[in-house]
């Protein structure tokens, strides 16, 4: 006998000993072995542990009854499935015992043994399987024979349980399709149980049936209960029959949508019925349609909002007509009344649940109809604001979160908001003093909304609403989060609102909000130290003298100061509460310094110890950069030497938002106090810059040439040690390929400010050649270079020309001399050098500049004409007048140039003012039109971005133009105009835009338009205008999507056979249309959602996922995204999309395929995984039967299980949703 089965078989000894204190720890020693991973029982002992652990559930002894359940849980994966049955059917039987405490315990026993059967249920014969049939057979045959009410309900939880646990792996298993049935039998008998308890036990076990049913007992349980409704059962048969339609709507999502037509009248039929539970039900029942099946009951939306209007109001036992008075003195008069009154009491009243329900279902359309929000708002919006006066706490709290939700659905702006913001405020700020404090928590949240819904719209209201946020602060009996919900409203009401309106209110808040600031639980200082810094704001706003506006903050200042400054220098606090008092503070020194006195300098070195701390430096950073910006100009002189060998330290730091912060404060500290910085001072800070200038950080970069280009300007002499190391890393940037944007400008702007400052030995001349050295050398060094250092060191020479103009006509006759001679590098960088410093207009004479653009056409090198194009158009930008003539002329006499003299016209038309071009828009916009009919699309692009741009030039006279040539022009013609449009739509307002709405519908007419190229850059206009500009394509999506949902099919007449030697290729001309055509819709959904028909929209979905390889990486994509921006939807769709899913994942590439295409279908099978990982994200999805079977197989295949944990970003990664599907 092994060690194992000795100990085991000794605990089984103490089992049986008469000393319940031996058989208590024996049970508690076998309970601790059975938690050991590596315990093995042999056949004998796993026998022997499951009848004794059986026979001590009747033990005598209630803990080691208890014992002894808490074994079976670890004992079922210790055992084999024999002693599994075994423990199940004692179980069981016990269920059925009379005694009651066995039955209690037997029904904790299985209820521990279920949870522990494995979730996989793939295989036909196993444990889970073979078990859940046994207890589910068992436990039915109990429901029928037993009428112990404590059995049924017991049985019922236990089916409950393992349906939502286990079932979905059957769904499809025929031979498990009788027991599903008589589950459905049994569940539906219970339904007339007379006992209430039962009935509902009854209706959350269907509930957890339908959701791994198949479709056909969905129906039948569907038509049972219509058929049972239609007999017009007694009132508590119809209540419940109702309760279990919601439940069933929930659990079985968009299955029931196909079966609303029937079931709407039938419940709108019950609401008259005059029984308060009832109706309430039937809401809920409304509800749970509107949720799951938005798009089925469209037909009824109008039907259902007519009830809940109807409904919301009812209160048969309460006149709400009786004036505030009278409401105040019934309020106190209640409990002398009470006690006399025994024929009605408040408790029978359940009108108030009706209400409830009727308001929770308005908010369900509300939030599921965005297509009719402005609808909503001239028939929900009055209706609710009619019931801010609710007299029920919980209703008026549903009422508030209903008219919020509206608010929320609006918050891109809406005209109605303007008119309904005063009757808010009228409905509550009375409510804001009322004794109860979750109406006023209500009042705030909604308050708080309509801040940030409709901003600065409370301003004519605040001295309505001062007084209810003061009570809230001030009344003994608020509680704490009460005090910061009233704190946290006030701060969005003084960041959304000017601070002259609540100057009048002064005397009133401060006191209050400051008696907050003191109060002993931190949350609450916290939040008032916030509102706290935002008064001090108001108290003198920035830039505002206290003589320029009538309000006089001297009275408030020490108060404010005082018990800020009690915060301050408490350590023993929490660390945001110390964060906020500095931040406080620091605001109280940038606003009102010059009041402090004698005060200021004591608070400047606690500032100074509080930068000195690890905890604290950030916020202390932050408040010192605030300190040096102010316009009090503030006196630092104290602390500065120390401060600044305190922020040169911090540049060491691996922290980059302590490094960017410290940057910016050491910017500010050196341009506002540059006069009280000793050179010295700054030697700490200077020696830590050189390794930040590096081009692996380009912010950080940027952010510290600021700061030298700061100290170049205000105390040049500190730069004369660091220029050579600073250099060489500035150099190094500018000749990076990273380098544009920002940090681009910052160094243009060092570099000018080395040269005026004469800030280090470094002239101009030794600048320039240091930037042009690279591009002189021999090839293979040059080569190394990225173009866009080309660019950047370009507009380095330009920058520094400008900075020193006496030395610019020097500079460009040398840029001329670089001769064919030269490197290729050197005449490419010239040629864009005298492009930028020509773009400042300071070239000298245009004749030899123009003879040098022209020999570079002639150029046989591509680059070196591409730098002329780009240089002729710099330099007409800066010179029109001499330079477009010469371009125009070359554009007519020299095709061959034509692309290239394009390109510069192009930067000419983008670069200059409008009002400059308008001279020449004509002569232009013919030579444009003379090359828009090109055989080479490029130069068509070209063409068409320049009349794009030049259409903004001047879009009242040539937008119309634009228009006329769609009758009159080409194919090719009409391509191009209708590119032209896609340049003349950009991502911020522009007076073309109302012009544009007006007439793109117009131009998007060519979607019909006979040649397929037309039509696809038609869909490409139409994407743009859908990503930057979507108002103005909103309006017409009726007209547009049709056309645009038609180029997404496949068009077997565009697809044709290539013959290319031995093989025949299949090209298929429609792709490039089609792929512009998903592109379109990915980005409808972004944009344009509430104006989509989401189901119509998923029906291409599920096209585009059989379609070709670069279609269905966009569809994944879209799927993707529709999961989580319309759920209910996908899920009505889910079986249908399973099926393209699965497909993709388990393709396999032929065995002799070429690498790539392995790599194309690797890349495929993660994109669709991605899509499925977002599908199994959902929480009801597991409800789908072929969902369900396709997340066993991913989890069985161990390829597809690793791509699955692989998109979910590693295996670590993966733990959380691979357990998730594992619960499908």
């Amino acid at each position: 006998m092994s060690s194992v089965s000795y100990h085991i078989s000794s605990l089984l000894e103490k089992m049986t000993s008469t000393d319940k204190d031996f058989r208590f720890m024996a049970t508690n020693d076998l309970m601790l072995e059975l938690q050991k991973d590596s315990i093995k029982l042999d056949e004998d002992s796993e026998r022997k542990v499951v009848n004794m652990l059986l026979r001590l559930l009747e033990d005598k002894n209630g803990e080691v009854q208890n014992l002894a359940v808490k074994c079976l849980a670890p004992l079922v994966s210790k055992v084999k499935e024999p002693q599994v049955e075994v423990m199940v059917d004692i179980l069981c039987t016990n269920m059925t015992s009379d005694k009651e405490q066995l039955r209690d315990i037997s029904s904790m026993g299985l209820k521990a043994v279920i949870a522990e059967l494995p979730l996989s249920a793939s295989g036909e014969g196993c444990l889970t399987a073979s078990v859940c049939k046994k207890i589910t057979s068992q436990l039915i045959g109990a429901l029928g024979k037993q009428e112990d009410v404590s059995v049924q309900l017991e049985a019922l939880d236990i089916l409950s349980d393992m349906l939502g646990s286990h079932f979905e792996g059957f769904i499809l298993k025929s031979t498990y399709l009788h027991l599903f049935s008589c589950l459905f039998i049994t569940f539906i008998v219970q339904l007339t149980n007379s006992r209430m308890a039962v009935r509902k036990r009854s209706i959350l076990a269907l509930g957890q049936l339908v959701a791994c049913c198949s479709p056909a007992l969905f129906s039948q349980l569907t038509e049972h209960l219509l058929k049972e409704l239609a007999k017009n059962p007694q009132t508590s048969l119809t209540r419940t029959y109702i309760q279990c339609l919601a439940t069933v709507s929930r659990q079985g999502g968009h299955r029931v949508g196909e079966h609303l037509e029937k079931l709407i009248p039938m419940v709108v039929k019950f609401t008259s019925v005059e029984d308060d539970e009832l109706r309430e039900y039937c809401f809920q029942a409304f509800e749970a349609f509107i949720r799951k099946c938005p798009k089925e009951m469209s037909p009824h939306v109008a039907t259902v909002t007519k009830l809940c209007l109807k409904f919301m109001t009812f209160d048969p036992n309460y006149n709400y007509d009786d004036n505030e008075e009278d409401e105040d003195s019934m309020d106190i008069e209640d409990g002398a009344d009470e006690e006399s009154d025994d024929e009605y009491s408040d408790d029978d009243d359940m009108s108030w649940k009706v209400r409830r329900s009727a308001i929770k279902c308005l908010e369900a359309l509300i939030s599921t109809r965005r297509d009719l929000l402005l609808s909503f708002y001239s028939s929900i919006c009055p209706a609710l604001l009619a019931r801010f006066k609710e007299r029920e706490e919980n209703v008026k709290a549903d009422v508030f979160a209903a008219f919020s939700t509206l608010l929320r659905q609006t918050r891109g702006g809406s005209s109605h908001h303007s008119l309904i913001v005063p009757v808010i405020v009228k409905a509550l700020h009375k409510q804001l003093k009322e004794k109860s404090l979750k109406s006023r928590q209500g009042c705030f949240c909604l308050l708080t909304e309509v801040a940030y819904t409709v901003p600065g719209a409370l301003e004519e209201h605040i001295p309505v609403l001062m007084p209810g946020i003061v009570f809230s602060l001030t009344d003994k009996s608020t509680s704490s989060t009460m005090r910061i919900d009233a704190l946290s409203f006030f701060h969005v009401l003084l960041i959304s609102h000017h601070p002259q309106a609540f100057q009048p209110h002064m005397q009133m808040l401060l006191p209050a909000v400051l008696t907050c600031v003191e109060d002993t639980f931190y949350k609450i200082t916290s939040e008032a130290l916030l509102v706290t810094q935002q008064l001090i704001k108001v108290m003198r706003p920035q830039g505002q003298t206290t003589t320029s506006s009538g309000f006089d903050p001297k009275p408030f200042i020490q108060k404010v100061f005082s018990v800020t400054m009690k915060r301050l220098k408490a350590t023993d606090i929490d660390q945001e509460v110390k964060e906020r008092a500095i931040s406080c503070m620091g605001h109280m020194v940038c606003h009102l310094g010059d009041h402090l006195g004698t005060e200021l300098q004591g608070v400047l070195g606690i500032f100074l110890d509080r930068l000195k701390n690890e905890i604290t430096r950030l916020t202390a950073v932050k408040t010192l950069t605030l300190i040096s910006a102010s316009p009090l100009k503030i006196d630092m002189t104290a602390i500065l030497p120390e401060a600044l060998s305190v922020l040169g330290s911090f540049l060491r730091k691996n922290q980059r938002v302590l490094k960017l912060s410290t940057l910016a404060c050491l910017t500010a500290l050196v341009t506002h106090h540059a006069a009280s910085i000793k050179p010295a001072a700054l030697e700490p800070v200077l020696s830590e810059i050189p390794p930040l200038v590096d081009e692996s950080d380009m912010h950080v970069s940027q952010v510290s040439i600021t700061l030298l280009t700061c100290m170049a300007k205000a105390c040049p002499s500190s730069l004369a040690k660091i220029s050579s190391s600073v250099l060489s890393g500035v150099f190094k940037l500018i000749h990076s390929p990273l380098l544009q944007g920002g940090a681009l400008l910052a160094i243009l702007d060092f570099l000018q400010a080395l040269v005026v400052s004469k800030a280090t030995n470094l002239g101009y001349s030794q600048l320039l050649k240091s930037l042009m050295e690279p591009f002189q050398s021999t090839k293979s060094s040059a080569d190394d270079l990225h173009r866009q250092s080309y660019h950047s060191v370009a507009r380095c020479v330009a920058a520094l020309s400008s900075a020193s103009p006496k030395e610019t006509p020097g500079t460009v006759a040398s840029l001329i001399q670089q001769n064919s001679s030269s490197p290729e590098s050197a005449q490419v960088l010239s040629l864009l050098c005298l492009g930028e410093v020509g773009r400042s207009g300071s070239l000298g004479g245009s004749k030899e500049v123009q003879g040098v653009i022209l020999e570079a056409f002639s150029s046989t090198n591509e680059e070196i004409k591409t730098a002329a194009s780009c240089a002729l158009g710099g330099m007409a930008v800066g010179s029109l007048n001499e330079f477009l003539p010469f371009m125009l002329k070359e554009i007519s006499a020299q095709p061959r140039r034509q692309y290239l003299l394009l390109h510069s016209l192009k930067e000419v038309i983008s670069a200059c003012p409008a009002s400059s071009l308008s001279p020449h828009v004509e002569s232009i916009w013919a030579l444009l039109f003379q090359h828009c009919e090109s055989q080479e699309e490029g130069t068509r692009n070209l063409v068409a971005e320049c009349l794009g741009k030049l259409t903004l030039v001047n879009p009242a006279q040539l937008l119309p133009r634009l228009k006329q040539q769609l009758k009159a022009g080409s194919p090719l013609t009409r391509s191009t105009v209708v590119t032209a449009v896609k340049f003349t739509i950009v991502d911020h307002p522009a007076p073309i835009d109302s012009l544009l709405k007006d007439s793109i519908g117009d131009f998007l007419k060519t979607l019909q338009d006979s040649d397929i190229n037309v039509r696809r850059v038609a869909l490409v206009m139409f994407n743009s205008a859908t990503h930057n500009k979507p108002s103005l394509i909103k309006g017409l999506l009726g007209t547009i999507l049709p056309h645009l949902y038609k180029e997404t099919q496949i068009r077997k007449d565009l697809i044709r056979e290539v013959e290319m030697g031995p093989f025949k290729h299949t090209v298929d001309d429609g792709l490039d249309v089609r792929k512009a055509a998903f592109e379109c819709m990915y980005t409808l959904l972004d944009s344009c959602l509430e104006g989509l028909d989401v189901l119509q929209f998923l029906d291409h979905v599920e096209e585009g996922l059989k379609d070709h390889y670069d279609i269905k990486m966009l569809t994944f994509l879209m799927l993707a995204r529709l999961v989580s921006l319309c759920p209910a939807a996908v899920l009505q769709r889910l079986d249908r999309l399973v099926e393209p899913l699965k497909a993709t994942c388990t393709t396999k590439v032929k065995a002799g395929s070429v690498k790539q295409e392995f790599e194309k279908q690797e890349e495929l099978r993660r994109s669709a995984m991605r899509a499925v990982a977002a599908l199994l994200a959902v929480p009801e999805v597991e409800r789908s039967p072929s969902m369900t079977e396709f997340a066993n197989q991913i989890r069985s295949n161990a390829d597809m299980a690793s791509i699955y944990q692989s998109v979910q970003g590693g295996e670590a990664g993966g733990l959380g949703p691979t357990e998730s599907m594992d619960m499908s």
